[in-house]
Formats: structure tokens, C-alpha cells, sequence
């Protein structure tokens, strides 16, 4: 297996700036659409979690309408083949001191890439 094929980081890169960018502005159109329609898919958030596509949509209509402001600090993404992809980062939160981390596992699906598990953290000490 290949790792970081240039063209596939590429594509990580682009999809992954496209989720941030929907994530800052509350697209919630497109973070739906950037998530794999599956039962299989799961999001763990900072006091929650989501189990399978329908229940992803279900917490982003019940959020509040206004985007998250961030600053990523940093970002790490690894891909595997061509069709498997990590993506990790660090971010500081408007409204927080605390550092957050995000992951992601993304795959490529017929429909495109698409997250297929996800995870967001704060550190609240010792960062």
C-alpha cells in the first residue's frame, strides 16, 4: 500500500478544506453531504455521539445556526491507497482557551470522499 500519493493528499487536503469551510459558516448541507449516508457511520462530539447517518443530520438540525468560529492550528493527514484517508487536527475555538482536536476517517465512495467516522476533543489540561 502506498501512503501520501501526492494526487490522493491532494484531494484529502481539498475535501478537508471544504468540511472546514462548511463547518465555520453552518453549511449544514454540505457537512451532511461530506459525511457517508450509512448506518455504519459515527460521529463522537465534545458531549455527545452519533450513531449512523440519520442521527448525524438529526444533531446538526437541532444546533444552533451560527457557524463554529476556529482557527486550525494544525493538520495532519495521512492516506492510504487511494481510497482511505485520516484527517487530524488541532484547533482553538473562538469562545474557548482550550485546545480542540478533530478526527476524521474518510473513504472514497462512489458519491466521492466521504467521512465515515469522526471524533472531536478538548483538551481542558496539560496541553
Amino acid at each position: 500500500m502506498e501512503i501520501n500519493l501526492p494526487e490522493v493528499l491532494a484531494e484529502v487536503q481539498h475535501i478537508s478544506d471544504v468540511y472546514e469551510k462548511a463547518l465555520v459558516s453552518n453549511d449544514v448541507a454540505m457537512l451532511n453531504l461530506l459525511f457517508w449516508n450509512s448506518p455504519h457511520t459515527l460521529r463522537y462530539g465534545l458531549n455527545d455521539q452519533q450513531y449512523g447517518f440519520d442521527a448525524i443530520c438529526a444533531f446538526r438540525a437541532a444546533q444552533p445556526k451560527q457557524g463554529v468560529q476556529r482557527t486550525v492550528l494544525r493538520t495532519l493527514i495521512t492516506t492510504y491507497g487511494r481510497d482511505a484517508a485520516t484527517v487530524n487536527l488541532e484547533f482553538q475555538r473562538a469562545d474557548s482557551a482550550c485546545t480542540g482536536r478533530q478526527s476524521q476517517t474518510w473513504m472514497r465512495t462512489a458519491q466521492g470522499w466521504r467521512i465515515v467516522a469522526a471524533h472531536v476533543s478538548l483538551l481542558t489540561t496539560g496541553e
